[in-house]
């Protein structure tokens, strides 16, 4: 399976999540992630699978115009969907098309790198926190979010079960690898067999808002790798199926549907750790 195989996004996916899932879920999250690194003005840092560049342009308003601020990604729809947001106030953003197993920076080169998020989708994730803390100076922090059990996060769960049952037995593959580190304990060695240290992580629970289930499910199906499960030459089928799945989901979410439409908790692991600098990894 090829990096990030099960979380690649293809034709309008990228602009929808850019415009329905960051403002919803990804900017609250990364603003805490951005602000426990604490970048200084001047700081050079790093965003590893940034998506839509949702930190990336956090950062850069954070560090100045005498930071620096790269951003990569493998997904060229995601990185043209960060590259027409309007720029912002501060370092300006370098874009970049590569994997993380290939960083192409030199040793020691970052001051902070963050990944939201996105951790649990490398096929080796070990390999990838090595590289990690290759581009990073001595001293030098990495800052990354997973969300936590999915047990924990109804909406995905109900959504996880509706694919499984109305699409195919492992249809939900994608949606449950997002909580494939939520084991703080498996996070905490995963790390520090990278070779870092002063590991810390954080959990917290935010609350999530969308107008109704119907569209929490629909844009869901259309914003994110789903949306290849849903898509067929026979619209009518189609509808019948993602139908189906709202109903199921809605059944799961009515404790948490009210006036203000739906608002259901969503919780995330933060960690914080630091590169000794030393080259026992």
């Amino acid at each position: 399976m090829g990096e990030q195989e099960q979380w690649q996004l293809d034709d309008r996916a990228p602009a929808l999540y850019q415009r329905y899932l960051v403002p919803a879920m990804t900017a609250m999250w990364a603003v805490d992630l951005v602000e426990s690194a604490s970048p200084q003005v001047g700081a050079r840092v790093l965003d590893v699978a940034c998506g839509t560049g949702v930190v990336a342009r956090i950062a850069a308003e954070r560090v100045g115009g005498t930071g620096r601020v790269a951003a990569l990604d493998i997904n060229p729809g995601m990185l043209a969907e960060a590259r027409s947001q309007p720029v912002v106030t501060g370092a300006p953003i370098e874009w970049h098309e590569v994997s993380v197993f290939a960083i192409p920076f030199p040793a020691g080169g970052f001051d902070v790198v963050f990944c939201q998020l996105g951790l649990q989708f490398f096929p080796d994730r070990l390999a990838a926190l090595q590289e990690i803390r290759r581009v990073l100076m001595p001293g030098g922090r990495l800052a990354l979010n997973v969300f936590g059990p999915i047990e924990h996060n109804p909406a995905t769960h109900a959504l996880a079960d509706a694919l499984d049952r109305h699409v195919r037995p492992d249809a939900s593959v994608a949606k449950r690898t997002e909580h494939a580190l939520s084991d703080t304990e498996g996070l905490r060695a995963l790390v520090a067999g990278a070779g870092f240290r002063d590991i810390v992580i954080h959990t917290e629970t935010k609350m999530v808002r969308f107008p109704c289930t119907a569209d929490y499910v629909r844009i869901q199906l259309a914003a994110t790798p789903l949306a290849t499960l849903v898509a067929g030459d026979d619209g009518a089928a189609t509808d019948r199926l993602v139908g189906a799945m709202v109903r199921d989901v809605a059944a799961a979410l009515e404790p948490y549907v009210g006036e203000q439409g739906l608002i259901f908790p969503q919780e995330v692991h933060r960690l914080l750790a630091t590169d000794p600098g030393d080259s026992d990894v």
